[in-house]
Order: structure tokens, then sequence, then C-alpha cells
């Protein structure tokens, strides 16, 4: 998407996967915000735009605030003016695949269909190795010839369409790059440190089983952009993790280091957070058995199943990538130690449902002399319309948090509300939903308060004559878009 008419924007959006249902709903959204359009619906009637979902664009509601942070945190940025991108392995113009999911009303496709079809989609760099067969037919949009030589070639690649799109489109705010691809394999590759990474990505083969979505993390960290892993799959390691470290990534290596064979690369501050989102079914679970903690019963069996027919439901079709997806499904409540409570996920692809989500869970816990406690729910939504939002939301946080310089563990637990298994610097966070939610108010209360010191120094430089009112604006207002 352009910089709107060559205005400087405060955000980039780099999508792995940009021609999937959550990458062509997140461009469509931000398009009929931006224009503010309208469009009729069969249920509602004629609607309008909105940001639903997007807690960093939307406003506080209620005596109390509750969620919804646009306005409490200075500098957040609107996602309306951010850039979006991406890779795709598939060739479709991104209007067409927004028409062919079926996610959105055909009033609404209609209106920004022809502007979609017009964007630029990058080739994507692949490995079938790690999706399911069912992908292959369509795979013919991906890096070849020399690009694709090697493991470290197709880094050097992906590094090079970010500089060259961040030109392009003139980004001058941080750049995200989000895994919204196809569910990988699990890679069974395992470095002690950065160094090993780095090594074993230099080397001329993959012989050590490096994933895609690895390499788009890597070359992240060195183009200095944060990397959010929206898949299943084990991208997250502490090696990874330490090569975000800018404590890692200095100007000054020598030039016996591995790191200075990927030169020029970034020392700026970027976060690596994950893994998958909790978007559906996997947050309301946290939420409700965080309910019944609260009520001190104690959960013993949670049956649930979702049923659904998009491609990623598809690609689930192969065991090798199911056992990635239900590794983190069946982990969600690890931290809990929970030991008897017995947690049952099935997930079935039909094809006939599309994007239409449908999930049913049982709850069953002990009360009070161990009588049984059960209570069920019922949910059907757009998996998109789930998602989107917390893509959005965890891009517009890492612009927010790398301007405020919030440390790359504080960046984790904030954002750790928006992933089913929070991996990386947020390994640990609580996963209740509240409790996670508190940790993202104590990194912005720290924000805040961080900025009212400024204020208040500004004014003490005005009262005794050090700086003008003016000249104090001034360096207000710097700092508010910095």
């Amino acid at each position: 998407m352009t910089s709107n008419g060559g205005m400087q924007v405060s955000a980039g959006i780099l999508i792995v996967g940009l021609g999937g249902n959550n990458g062509v709903t997140l461009l469509a959204g931000q398009i009929a915000n931006r224009d503010n359009l309208s469009w009729e619906t069969a249920a509602s009637g004629r609607v309008s735009a909105n940001w639903y979902g997007c807690l960093t664009q939307i406003p506080p509601r209620g005596v109390h605030g509750g969620v919804g942070f646009r306005g409490r945190v200075p500098g957040l940025a609107d996602a309306g003016r951010a850039v979006v991108g991406g890779w795709d392995i598939r060739p479709t113009p991104l209007g067409r695949a927004l028409y062919d999911c079926r996610v959105l009303e055909p009033d609404l496709v209609r209106q920004v269909r022809e502007e979609m079809d017009k964007m630029e989609i990058m080739e994507g760099v692949w490995d079938p190795s790690f999706i399911g067969e069912s992908q292959y037919e369509t795979a013919t949009h991906v890096v070849s010839a020399e690009d694709n030589l090697s493991t470290r070639t197709r880094v050097e690649r992906i590094r090079r369409d970010i500089r060259s799109w961040r030109g392009k489109n003139n980004v001058d705010g941080h750049i995200t790059i989000i895994w919204s691809a196809s569910v990988e394999r699990p890679s069974e590759a395992e470095y002690n440190s950065p160094d090993d990474l780095l090594s074993a990505i230099y080397d001329d083969t993959n012989h050590d089983d490096i994933s895609p979505s690895m390499l788009y993390c890597c070359a992240a960290a060195l183009e200095g952009c944060s990397f959010v892993n929206g898949g299943s799959q084990n991208t997250l390691s502490s090696a990874m993790t330490f090569l975000f470290d800018e404590s890692y990534r200095m100007p000054d290596v020598p030039s016996s280091s591995i790191l200075s064979k990927f030169a020029p690369y970034s020392s700026s501050r970027a976060y690596c957070l994950g893994t998958d989102y909790k978007a559906g079914q996997t947050k309301f679970k946290t939420a409700a058995v965080e309910y019944l903690r609260a009520l001190g019963l104690s959960p013993r069996v949670i049956a649930s199943s979702n049923h659904l027919g998009n491609n990623d439901m598809l690609n689930l079709t192969t065991k090798k990538t199911l056992d990635a997806k239900m590794r983190v499904k069946s982990d969600i409540f690890g931290p809990w130690q929970e030991n008897d409570l017995d947690h049952k996920v099935c997930v079935m692809y039909c094809p006939y449902i599309g994007d239409e989500k449908r999930d049913f869970v049982e709850y069953t816990s002990l009360g009070f002399l161990s009588s049984p406690h059960t209570m069920v729910t019922y949910t059907r939504c757009m998996d998109s319309i789930l998602c989107v939002p917390l893509m959005i939301d965890a891009a517009i946080w890492c612009n927010c948090f790398v301007n405020h310089n919030v440390s790359a563990g504080d960046a984790a637990r904030a954002t750790a509300y928006l992933f089913k298994v929070p991996e990386g610097e947020a390994k640990g966070v609580d996963p209740g939903f509240f409790n996670q939610m508190k940790e993202l108010e104590d990194v912005l209360k720290n924000i805040v308060s961080k900025r009212k010191d400024t204020y208040d120094v500004l004014a003490l430089g005005v009262s005794r004559g050090i700086i003008t009112e003016e000249q104090a604006a001034a360096l207000q207002g710097l700092q508010l878009n910095n």
C-alpha cells in the first residue's frame, strides 16, 4: 500500500502469507477505515468501517476506562496510516484472493478489490518439506534461481526485499514482519547461540533443517525489524531470541565474528514475539478456566472441538503440520500446573464451512464436596475476523515499544495476551487473559509515567528561564513523534 500521497508513515507491516485470508482481510480493513467506507450487509443493514477488536485503535469505554488504548498512550500509531506489504508463494491478485476467501461482505469487497489487485506481492521463500502436500500445486510464486541456491542466499533475498520495500514506500517508522503463512512442521534444528544459528545459515546447504519462518525471522533481526510468529511452529528459540538483542548486533563486532559476514546489518531495537495467535477458542478457554479457578473450583476435563474449511485447516490435514498446531493448543495451561486436568482438543477440516470457525467446549470441574460443575460454550466467527486485530495490535505495539525504548522482556510480557503460548522473552507468563492484560497495563503505565517526568522537567526549565515555552513545546512534540 502506498504511503498516502508520499506522506511519512509511523509503522510498517510486512506479512508472510499476504495473499492468505488474514492478509487480505487486514488490507481490506485498513482501506475501509482509511476511506471511511460503508457497505450493505444481510444481517445488519448498512454498516461503517471500524477497528473493533483492535485494542490499540479503539478508545477506552466505560466509567473506569476498560480496554481500548487510543488516546491513553502517547504516540500510539494510527493503523490506517501504516504501510502494508508482504510475500506469498501464490501469485493470486490480492483483490481476487479477498473475493475467493468469502470472509467479508460482497459490497465491501467490491469497493476495495480494484485497489488491492494492483498491490505488489513479493515472491515467497519456501521449503515443501515444511508444509502439507495440499499446498504444493499452487506454490508458483517462489524465490528461484541464484536467490534460492542456499539458506544464505534465501536470507539475503528476504533482506533485500525488506530494504527495497522500505525505500519504495518511504517507511520511516518501525517495521514488523508477521508470519501469517501456513503452519510449518517443527524444525529439528537446535542451536546454543546466535553464532551457531548464523553459522548454519551461512553454510550453502540446509542440512540443519532450517525452516522458512526461521529465515524470515533471522532476516528481520538483521534488518532491525520485529518478528511476530503467528503460526504454531517452533520458530522461536533462545538462540533466535538473542539474535534480536541489540547487545549482540553491535556495529563494532570483530571481523572474525560470524555476524560480520552478514554486514551491513542493523543494531536497532527489535522484538521477537510469539507463538500462534490466541484469537478465538483458546482465548476464551483461558478466560473461562481463570473464572473457574477464581471460584475455587478444580477444573478436571476440558473437551473441545473446532472445525472450519479454510486453507490453514487444509494444511493441517497433514500430520507433520497438525502436530505443530496441537503442541500449542494443548499446552496453554502449562504454567498453572493443573496436573489433574484432562485437556482434549479435536480439529476438523470441513470445506463447506470456509473461514467461519465453529467451536464447542465443555468444561467440567469439581466443586464443594467434589460435586461436578459443568458448563458449555459454542462460538461462531470468521477466523480472520478474530485474528486480524491481533496482527494489527502486534505491529502497533512493536512500533510503540521501540519508540519508547521498552526492553525486549517488557515488550514480550506486555504482548503475551496475543499468543497461545508465550515463548521467547515471555516464557512463563501467566496464561490467564486478565493477568496478561495487567502485564500490558503495567508496561503502559511506565511509559506514561516517563512522559510525565519529561513534561515536568520541561516545565521546570521554562519556570527557571532555561528554555522558552516555544522551545519546550517543540521538544515535547519531538518526543511524541519519536
